[in-house]
């Protein structure tokens, strides 16, 4: 009722006021910005310490040092800790052998005197057969004597005429005789001897 063209204030709970629009409350905008901002603050001080300090291009980076281990692998060992004994082996190796090279041979029908060495204070030499006796000298010496189907040997002998080392052979065919003297007036003496078959030995 109204007095005097008056309204009078209605007793009661007040009227509800309408929900602004956009559909959301201011306070809960705040609730997810809020949290945000902090949250690209902490990763951009993260990101800057990061880039601060001292930065080295990546070609000038030096690379781990690498470390090769090699592990001989051990046989498989048997039930119960024993292992199986290896198979010998066996390598069968054929050489040929090398004839033994012989003596210097003599031309068919000659001898050979021969005398080598050392000797500082001379040497006397002699050689040839029993029926003939020839002198020779220096050193080394070679002398040659046409063979005597008569002749029952050949030899040569060396004399040293004060210190030395002297050596001597006398060679027919194949069949070769030597002997060595050292030392003070020593004799070097080397002989073949005829056979009952016309050879010497």
């Amino acid at each position: 009722m109204s007095w005097n063209n008056q309204t009078q204030p209605q007793w009661g709970q007040p009227p509800v006021q309408p929900a602004p629009p956009g559909g959301r409350p201011g306070w809960t905008r705040k609730r997810v910005i809020i949290p945000s901002a902090i949250g690209l603050l902490v990763v951009g001080s993260i990101l800057g310490s990061s880039g601060s300090g001292d930065t080295k291009p990546v070609a000038d980076a030096k690379p781990a040092p690498t470390v090769t281990v090699t592990i001989t692998a051990k046989p498989a060992e048997k039930a119960g800790g024993r292992e199986e004994p290896k198979p010998a082996v066996t390598v069968t190796k054929t050489v040929t052998a090398k004839p033994k090279p012989k003596e210097e041979e003599a031309p068919k029908g000659r001898a050979v005197f021969k005398v080598w060495g050392t000797a500082p204070n001379g040497i006397s030499v002699t050689y040839g057969s029993d029926s003939e006796n020839l002198d020779g000298s220096g050193l080394p010496m070679e002398k040659t004597l046409k063979v005597k189907d008569d002749a029952l040997y050949y030899t040569v002998s060396a004399q040293l005429q004060g210190g030395g080392d002297i050596q001597c052979s006398v060679t027919i065919g194949d069949e070769t005789k030597k002997g060595r003297a050292r030392g003070e007036y020593n004799i070097c003496m080397a002989q073949l001897n005829g056979d009952f078959f016309g050879g010497f030995s």
